[in-house]
């Protein structure tokens, strides 16, 4: 009788160089997207309420993919906060660029208000949100915004100190604790706008402001 495993080769030996390798992801995966994808997730819920759970349904990525890609949670936070810092910071510069000081808190603060309350995104702030809870295993994480934040008052600060040498703001005026009550408000603003304030509302509180802006 013929043996019939001589027509196959069901017992021949399988080729490792030629065996086709298994990827943890997809074929189409888009690093960006996925990133993008995160950082969405990291400011609705802050660093440490995004669980990975949600971070790998949100990145359409299973757990070793995120970690051979971004490598662990902490990393990607980091990423995550690169992309989304980057047109802020734009942003900013084009705040502190305007010809006057009440001039750079009106552009800083309306576009703020727009900015945290965009329809296709998370209300609020990632900054601001993703250090609002930490626990002791993620205070390197507040810390590192708090100074994000504590970086960016100083920068206002030297404008409006450059604005006074100017003779742009009264001789009196503090810069230091004016940089300190716009960028208290600019928080205030981000931490309403995720609570589910309006756009409308968050723009009468720059109204405000511009009211009582030194004369």
């Amino acid at each position: 009788m013929k043996n019939i495993h001589s027509d196959t080769q069901a017992d021949a030996p399988v080729d490792a160089a030629a065996a086709p390798r298994k990827s943890g992801r997809p074929r189409t995966f888009d690093a960006d997207h996925a990133l993008d994808q995160a950082m969405k997730v990291f400011w609705e819920k802050g660093y440490e309420g995004a669980s990975l759970p949600e971070l790998t349904e949100a990145m359409g990525m299973n757990r070793p993919s995120l970690y051979a890609v971004f490598g662990n949670k902490e990393n990607l936070f980091h990423k995550a906060l690169e992309r989304y810092a980057l047109p802020r910071e734009q942003l900013f510069a084009a705040a502190l660029a305007q010809p006057t000081a009440r001039a750079v808190v009106e552009y800083l603060l309306h576009s703020n208000a727009d900015g945290q309350t965009e329809s296709d995104q998370p209300h609020g702030c990632l900054v601001i949100n993703g250090a609002l809870a930490c626990s002791d295993d993620a205070q390197p994480i507040r810390e590192e915004l708090i100074a994000h934040r504590s970086g960016n008052e100083a920068r206002l600060r030297d404008r409006l100190l450059q604005a006074k040498t100017d003779g742009d703001l009264p001789a009196d005026t503090c810069a230091g604790q004016l940089a300190r009550y716009v960028m208290t408000v600019s928080n205030g603003m981000a931490v309403q706008a995720a609570a589910g304030a309006t756009r409308e509302q968050l723009h009468e509180v720059v109204a405000l402001v511009l009211r009582g802006w030194p004369a």
